[in-house]
């Protein structure tokens, strides 16, 4: 408290003395107690509220300050000195307070690291990525962020965010964990150093499906949506909207099977056509084996014979390996 008082004395000094050389040494006073008590004012803010709030506040004051010169400029003329001074006093201090506290307001939220990401997105000028709530309860979205795979502004609109706690707030027991891990997942986001997390109020009130919202959203902002939502990746499809999808990400990543190739299989359950045997690779793929189901709990080599692609995912069916080697015997004997 004892250095902000000194700090004081000294601009009203500093005022008193610069007035005193230029003809108003009452006016020099107000001079520099107004910028003591700015600079106090920014001290506040920076021990308070963070680097944020203060670069804001700095903006705003000298925008505030130069419109205020702005403004007096043209009529400076119609003013004596003593009158001028007076005037462009009330004028820097009204424009001036009113763009620091506005900076203020508008930089509090901000880091550091909120900066360093936004310079970052406009170098390098990439499109944000509106999240979908279905993307955020899966969870993979996390997985893949801290991976690298996706990098950036991630835009999460408030009305997803009501949708998540609604959830969150089931009487169900199953959706309502499913809500709270999609919280658990969005506050694992914000902390990661590659990504932005941004939420934004744009509601769009005259569409009253989620799905249209997210889509208007992403034009809004010109950005990409990342669900899992089939239907929604059409309907953004069809109106010119890029979409990531996980589940097409997942698909894709799947490692390649062709007939002929051999793997060895766990065999968990029973097929539904007659003694089919059923196991599942790594990466949830299911393989589809005949006559195995005399081996269930049991780990067998089988050779893949075909691969179907289905809506829901890939299905993989295949063999025993002894009765391919059997048939493979039987037509080199002859």
């Amino acid at each position: 408290m004892f250095y902000r008082l000194v700090a004081m004395l000294f601009f009203i000094t500093g005022g008193y003395v610069i007035g005193l050389q230029k003809g108003f040494s009452y006016e020099g006073i107000l001079w520099g107690a107004g910028i003591g008590i700015i600079a106090l004012i920014l001290d506040l803010i920076n021990t308070r509220m963070g680097l944020g709030a203060l670069i804001g506040s700095l903006t705003g004051l000298l925008i505030g300050i130069i419109f205020a010169n702005l403004l007096y400029y043209p009529v400076k003329g119609l003013f004596n000195n003593t009158q001028g001074a007076y005037v462009s006093l009330l004028l820097n201090v009204l424009f001036g307070y009113s763009g620091l506290f506005y900076g203020l307001r508008k930089g509090k939220d901000f880091t550091l690291s909120d900066m360093v990401k936004a310079f970052k997105g406009s170098v390098r000028g990439e499109q944000p990525k509106v999240i979908d709530t279905s993307v955020i309860i899966d969870g993979r979205i996390a997985d893949v962020c801290d991976a690298g795979f996706l990098e950036g502004t991630f835009i999460i609109p408030q009305f997803i965010l009501q949708e998540l706690q609604y959830i969150a707030d089931s009487a169900d027991p199953l959706k309502r964990a499913r809500g709270r891990r999609g919280l658990d997942v969005l506050h694992r986001i914000q902390k990661m150093s590659n990504v932005s997390v941004r939420i934004v109020d744009e509601d769009f009130p005259n569409i009253k499906e989620v799905d249209a919202k997210l889509v208007a959203l992403a034009k809004l902002h010109g950005g990409k949506i990342v669900t899992n939502d089939f239907n929604l990746n059409k309907v953004a499809q069809l109106q010119g909207v890029s979409v990531l999808n996980l589940n097409e990400l997942a698909n894709a990543l799947k490692p390649v099977v062709l007939p002929g190739e051999g793997m060895n299989i766990f065999i968990v359950k029973e097929g539904k056509e007659f003694n089919q045997g059923v196991g599942y690779l790594d990466d949830g793929t299911m393989v589809v084996v005949d006559n195995a189901r005399r081996l269930i709990n049991h780990r067998v080599d089988v050779v893949v014979t075909s691969v179907l692609q289905t809506t829901a995912g890939r299905m993989i069916f295949a063999r025993l390996k002894e009765e391919a080697d059997r048939e493979e015997l039987k037509f080199a004997r002859h």
